[in-house]
């Protein structure tokens, strides 16, 4: 049954038309997820729904009775009063006795505590952006609705606030509608996908993956039509060129058909983000963080932490919120002195930061002279490119680079910042929460740019699919300036870590055993007196290379080239046997073997790589 029909609404904002006769509904129960691009009317059509907006044109029909909760995309609350007294108005209505009240704020008291929130009477004005994001939360998820309206719920939320969210919204029993940019989000949670794109509104019954497959179909029927449009109106000009031979009533229908196939608007193409390469030189010197620490008062964020950042690194920074992370990468960037150790940069190491908070100090500045205030102009792939090509590139069509920042988006201002940062051509990309406020389009575009950049990238991210896609090593911050190294992505690191945990709560149950005078285990004794060994001679026995490691070592680089011009070589083959599909088969069936032959001798080189830092580290 349906609850909310949205029939024919037009919405124009900042001269741009948002929804043109556009219509969608939401039924019973249904958890739908909204993507489109950043600027096409996601959070304005969530506004519509919620009845926070209205439509220039069209209606929005509710059914009668149907309560709707709006989770907005920056919370907004009194400062002066304390956290309890802001959840308590938002969620206490007018017609709740007082037992009812006091069970309400007794349920927000826990479920608060619950998501990291202790301390009830601390002023809201003294909240980071992520603790106010999950004291919304708990205001929209105790209040009594129907339908749950949510813009972009994820950000700022730590990953065990995600999981605690995705499992409350999967066993959610009203209706769902959200704003998400969180891609494994919504395939866990949403059953419907809804796509704004240009001015309309299509609908998939099936969740994010099922959607990129059922959109690509959607996308090619499209361009089928149009080739056999096309491929008609070809024959219909013949035909009118060579003149109608009569003026029978045949004839005048048959000229109408031509008129009509020649005044229909053909396809639209959608104008793609495009990332050119953009770095300068990286010498043999990159980034040496030497048993840094880092703690403002009592908290500590980070203590003895060494490491040397490697030509092209793929680093990811994980850990609950507040936990030190952002304290790190701004350390790493200059913005932050350690407390002790040292951070020696190479000369050659450029730093483009991409921060979480975006500060644009002149909201009236043109978008053009923003970019223009980095650089008239960078060399690329393609050779050099104007500020405004680069605008254009990442879809700020001229009339928009002429307009005001503060006139786009939330999105479109993330989007335009990290152009800015990347028109500076850094060689080490630091990147705090980029995942935040972009679209699922723009992510993936910016994964395939991370793919192809020469030099190295550090990120803190909330986005599991990001991390998976992107990082291949894992620092964890484990509490009290505690981190803990992992190979691999998030996946990865998750499957290691509870794996590691339990080995040590053995261990430990081992030693307790030990302790308490009973028999003692091999394997206990073994690693007690390894402990007492390295503390005996007071150091561990000096790395080096086997003579086979040596030899691998200095042709390992050789064989990766060789695999990806022979991968290169197979895909040109594939694209002249396009049509051979039994030629096709067998070569992608090659090409398959040589990537999974890359991808081992790509994680060798890095253990061998890591191995000769830390050799050379040593002597």
């Amino acid at each position: 049954m349906n609850i909310i029909n949205v029939e024919n609404i037009t919405k124009v904002y900042t001269e741009r038309e948002l929804f043109s006769k556009a219509s969608f509904y939401v039924q019973e129960r249904e958890k739908i997820g909204i993507v489109g691009i950043n600027g096409t009317g996601k959070s304005t059509l969530l506004k519509i729904v919620a009845g926070l907006e209205e439509p220039d044109e069209g209606s929005v029909i509710r059914a009668n009775h149907v309560v709707i909760n709006f989770l907005p995309q920056n919370p907004v609350f009194d400062a002066e009063k304390s956290v309890l007294e802001n959840v308590m108005e938002k969620i206490i209505t007018t017609d709740m006795d007082e037992t009812h009240r006091w069970s309400m704020e007794s349920e927000a008291k826990a479920l608060m505590l619950k998501l990291g929130i202790s301390d009830f009477e601390q002023k809201c004005g003294e909240l980071s952006g992520g603790q106010k994001k999950r004291l919304v939360l708990v205001a929209a998820v105790l209040k009594p609705c129907d339908v749950l309206v949510m813009d972009e719920p994820t950000n700022h939320l730590d990953y065990d606030m995600v999981e605690w969210l995705e499992e409350f919204l999967r066993n959610w029993r009203g209706a769902l509608l959200m704003v998400t940019h969180d891609r494994y989000f919504l395939d866990s949670v949403c059953n419907r996908i809804v796509e704004v794109d240009r001015g309309s509104i299509y609908s998939y019954d099936t969740n994010y993956s099922g959607f990129l497959a059922l959109k690509a179909q959607r996308e090619e029927y499209a361009r089928a039509s149009e080739r056999k449009r096309q491929s008609i109106l070809r024959k219909e000009i013949e035909w009118m060129q060579r003149g109608a031979r009569a003026r029978s009533t045949k004839q005048k229908a048959h000229i109408q058909r031509y008129e009509a196939l020649r005044d229909q608007e053909g396809i639209k193409e959608v104008q793609k983000l495009e990332m050119s390469s953009l770095s300068t030189r990286l010498g043999r010197s990159t980034i040496e963080i030497n048993n840094v620490s880092k703690a403002f008062g009592d908290i500590v964020c980070v203590k003895d932490f060494t490491y040397i950042l490697l030509k092209g690194d793929r680093i990811g920074f994980v850990g609950k919120n507040g936990c030190g992370k952002t304290t790190l990468m701004k350390m790493i960037a200059g913005f932050l002195e350690p407390d002790s150790g040292t951070i020696e940069v190479g000369q050659t190491v450029k730093i483009g930061y991409y921060g979480q908070e975006i500060v644009f100090p002149n909201p009236e500045q043109r978008v053009i002279d923003y970019i223009k205030d980095t650089a008239e102009y960078v060399r690329t792939e393609d050779g050099l490119v104007s500020a405004s090509s680069m605008l254009e590139r990442f879809l700020f069509p001229a009339e928009q680079q002429y307009s005001p920042i503060g006139k786009l988006s939330g999105g479109e201002k993330r989007r335009l910042n990290l152009l800015r940062v990347l028109m500076e051509a850094p060689n080490v990309m630091i990147l705090d929460e980029p995942t935040n406020d972009l679209d699922t389009e723009t992510l993936a575009i910016l994964e395939d740019y991370l793919d192809n950049y020469d030099g190295i990238v550090v990120t803190v991210s909330h986005d599991r699919y990001f991390l998976d896609r992107i990082v291949r090593r894992v620092f964890a911050f484990d509490g009290e300036g505690k981190i803990t190294q992992y190979e691999g992505g998030y996946t990865d690191y998750m499957m290691k870590r509870p794996q590691e945990m339990n080995e040590i709560s053995s261990i430990g149950l081992k030693n307790t055993k030990n302790s308490a005078g009973a028999e003692t285990n091999g394997s206990a004794t073994d690693l007690e007196a390894k402990k007492d060994s390295r503390e005996t001679w007071g150091h561990q026995k000096k790395l080096k290379f086997t003579f086979k490691e040596q030899k691998e070592y200095e042709t390992i680089e050789a064989d990766i080239e060789k695999l990806e011009n022979d991968i290169a070589q197979l895909d040109a083959e594939m694209a002249k046997n396009a049509s051979n599909y039994g030629k096709l088969n067998a070569l992608s069936q090659e090409k398959e073997q040589k990537e999974e032959l890359l991808m081992e001798k790509m994680e060798r080189w890095e253990y061998l790589e890591n191995l000769a830092t830390q050799i050379a580290t040593q002597s």
